[in-house]
């Protein structure tokens, strides 16, 4: 076995965020993750977010000491690209919450989010 092969998936990627209500909202309500409960308690605030029975989104509230100056198109940032099933109904409603986001420019079916704190997530169908 190669050290590669060792390798599984990834089981979370965790955002630095800066406002727990709006980062749930987003993530939550907007997106449609569901809050896995089992997070214990730590010495920051923050959620674990269930992608699906191996992975997560774990949101942080820490301090944020990166620069907030970022590319205007996500796909030129810093990101995090989850494969989705129907990208045209997170599309739907990230328009429904007035959320900006822009198509990718490689001509693949996906799109560039940020989150309320800048973090750029890459949708790919």
């Amino acid at each position: 076995m190669t050290e590669k092969d060792n390798f599984i998936s990834i089981h979370h990627i965790s955002f630095i965020i800066s406002n727990l209500e709006n980062s749930l909202e987003f993530y939550a309500s907007v997106l449609g993750l569901e809050i896995d409960e089992s997070r214990p308690e730590l010495s920051f605030g923050g959620y674990w977010l269930t992608i699906n029975d191996t992975q997560q989104i774990h949101l942080l509230l820490v301090n944020n000491v990166d620069p907030k100056e970022r590319p205007e198109h996500g796909g030129r940032d810093r990101h995090a690209a989850f494969k989705v099933r129907d990208l045209s109904s997170i599309a739907l409603r990230l328009n429904d919450n007035n959320i900006s986001y822009t198509i990718s420019k490689s001509g693949r079916k996906a799109l560039f989010v940020r989150d309320p704190d800048g973090n750029t997530l890459e949708l790919m169908q």
